[in-house]
């Protein structure tokens, strides 16, 4: 019989940079092979999974922007970027046995269904993994801000933000050695220190709705297992 879990329903946040691996470009199959181990571990265990990806390793909006393209339009381009990575990491998860729905903020039928609050909960109750792409629909959000608002529609137990570190620290880790890591924050804390987790609209939705994140390193093999058993030194947790 295998281990209780602490959360029944998660949100997955994934950057799309983490999905290129090294080169910091495109997809890496290696990368896909690993974080799709890593969910078929919680699947396995009744956990529901629904996940949200940036598109940060084929396009972003606010670099778009520098280049000359008009900002409404790079956004708009980043959307169907994180479309990409969604269908991607589907056929990954397909491939080691999962079920899954993809489905998107801007209508494409041909490739994923449109995003409908009770088709995705019914998704889920059925053992699905429902992956969200294009964001909200809208250009000037973020994609932390669109795993925020899912996380709340759906109803999620916790935001796990899966990133490059252990969780949140005072400082940079990677350039002061003396950083401190939290395994537990508050969010007036996190204002007050002025760290850096998410952009301010995703924060403030999940702070005024209860909403917990988890942050944690996804790169770590056991790492997402060890998050949703409640394993506290796995990441940082905000509450």
């Amino acid at each position: 019989m295998s281990q209780p879990t602490k959360y029944k329903r998660i949100l997955l946040k994934l950057s799309g940079e983490a999905l290129a691996g090294p080169s910091g470009y495109n997809i890496d199959p290696a990368v896909l092979e690993q974080y799709s181990k890593e969910i078929r571990q919680v699947v396995d265990m009744g956990v529901q999974v629904a996940i949200v990806i940036g598109g940060g390793n084929i396009f972003r909006g606010v670099s778009g922007e520098r280049s000359g393209i008009d900002r409404v339009q790079g956004d708009y381009m980043g959307m169907l970027a994180t479309v990409i990575n969604a269908m991607a990491i589907q056929s990954s998860l397909e491939k080691h046995g999962m079920f899954t729905r993809v489905m998107s903020a801007i209508k494409m039928e041909q490739v994923c269904e449109p995003y409908v609050r009770r088709r995705a909960v019914r998704h889920l109750e059925k053992g699905r993994v429902v992956i969200f792409g294009a964001g909200t629909g809208s250009p000037y959000f973020t994609t932390d801000t669109t795993a925020s608002l899912r996380a709340i529609e759906i109803e999620a137990d916790v935001v796990l933000k899966g990133t490059k570190v252990d969780g949140v620290y005072s400082a940079d880790p990677m350039k002061d050695k003396t950083a401190e890591r939290y395994t537990s924050i508050s969010f007036q804390d996190v204002y007050e220190k002025k760290l850096n987790v998410m952009d301010l609209t995703a924060f403030t939705l999940c702070q005024e709705n209860n909403l917990p994140i988890i942050v944690f390193n996804m790169n770590q093999q056991g790492s997402l297992l060890r998050v949703v058993r409640g394993d506290e030194d796995a990441g940082t947790l905000i509450h």
